[in-house]
């Protein structure tokens, strides 16, 4: 097997596992996952342009603030998470825009179905990872999701993309 294809498995398998912990709600696991430094990011815009510390997000966590949106789902305590749905995510269309030594970056499609107080909803988004190489794998050195409609009505989301 190439080096190209072992990194794209490595790489996919990777945001199958942050998926899989995030829709069966393994919050401490999944900041397990991260870089101290590493952001986590969700603009208000779908083509936002990257400057992210000089625009609105929706979300825009460090490892202080990716804790506390844990603790308030673990223990209820923001308004978004009573109630919590259920989530499942669909990924596609894997890419590795660049591969080095240092720093991983892809690109994937991501289709997050929500189930809560009987509605679903879906949020389709293309999503970028930054991931840096470890002995055994990698962890996020940050996580961009470009929601396709952020910048139109959202309702109130009790999960992390």
């Amino acid at each position: 097997m190439s080096t190209q294809t072992q990194i794209l498995n490595d790489v996919t398998a990777f945001i199958w596992h942050e998926s899989d912990l995030l829709d069966h709600k393994g919050y401490q696991d999944w900041l397990q996952l991260w870089n101290e430094d590493g952001l986590y990011i969700v603009p208000a815009e779908f083509n936002a342009d990257g400057n992210y510390e000089d625009t609105l997000n929706l979300a825009l966590d460090d490892a202080d603030m990716r804790s506390m949106r844990v603790a308030r789902l673990e223990n209820g305590e923001s308004v978004s998470a009573n109630s919590t749905g259920n989530t499942i995510r669909m990924v596609s269309r894997v890419r590795v825009l660049e591969a080095g030594d240092d720093l991983v970056i892809a690109r994937c499609a991501m289709t997050l179905n929500e189930m809560r107080h009987g509605k679903l909803v879906t949020y389709p988004a293309d999503v970028e990872y930054r991931l840096q190489p470890t002995g055994d794998g990698y962890r996020l050195a940050g996580k961009v999701v470009r929601l396709m409609h952020a910048d139109s009505f959202l309702r109130t989301v009790s999960f992390i993309f």
